[in-house]
């Protein structure tokens, strides 16, 4: 019987440089803390937690590089854990970690520090999905509010049918090779690495995300998120 294929790494990078205004003044983003913990610690623990990722790589703000490597030195973490300077915007963070990623590694997790509550099995499940084939997956779930089109001067232009409108979430997943060939080649202004490889032409499939990985963006989101993990510990 021969042997079944090799397969390389899984690495897992969080572009954490960005200020987070909408959050008010204070520490980078990445940096406010939840529960007493930085939001940041939370993300990179929950990507660590899945027995899919090896390596979790953090774009951090440069002027905190040494900061975030202290606070991730953690025995406890399931995965290694590296940090690098991040850039001006989310892409040039991640072409920043993507730069530096070993040579083993074949695919590409991208997962925003913003959602630090995602379930273990939303991970699993993305990069299962690309290892199973497909070249790009997200984790999406259903929009529950009536979606509107409207014009410059606020006037409803009519109802968006939602049957078939989803969410994004992530950690969106890639084959590495895409998601270089990506961020080498599209120039125009996305919102997130899977619009970059749509606009290469190249399939994005569809996994099911959860309801507790939200962004955390807004005062009232903190709230939220302290009651998830409040919620969490007394189970």
């Amino acid at each position: 019987m021969s042997e079944p294929p090799a397969h390389g790494r899984v690495a897992a990078l969080v572009p954490a440089a960005g200020r987070g205004e909408r959050l008010g003044p204070g520490a980078p983003k990445a940096l406010r803390e939840l529960a007493g913990t930085p939001m940041l610690v939370h993300a990179v623990k929950a990507l660590a937690a899945s027995p899919m990722v090896d390596l979790v790589v953090v774009a951090a703000p440069v002027q905190s590089v040494e900061e975030v490597r202290s606070l991730l030195i953690d025995p406890e973490f399931g995965a290694e854990v590296a940090v690098v300077a991040g850039g001006e915007s989310r892409s040039e963070s991640v072409a920043r970690a993507l730069i530096g990623l070993p040579e083993d590694v074949d695919i590409v997790l991208v997962h925003d520090a913003a959602r630090p509550l995602v379930p273990v099995e939303v991970v699993t499940a993305v990069a299962s999905a690309v290892r199973e084939g497909h070249p790009a997956v997200i984790p999406v779930v259903p929009v529950v509010d009536t979606i509107k089109s409207i014009d410059d001067d606020g006037r409803i232009l009519g109802t968006v049918p939602r049957a078939k409108l989803r969410a994004t979430q992530t950690p969106q997943g890639f084959d590495r090779d895409v998601l270089q060939r990506a961020h080498a080649e599209v120039d125009e202004a996305v919102t997130d690495d899977a619009g970059m490889v749509e606009s290469l032409g190249i399939t994005v499939h569809a996994v099911d995300g959860h309801e507790e990985s939200f962004k955390v963006t807004r005062p009232l989101d903190v709230v939220l998120a302290e009651s998830v993990i409040a919620k969490r510990r007394s189970r």
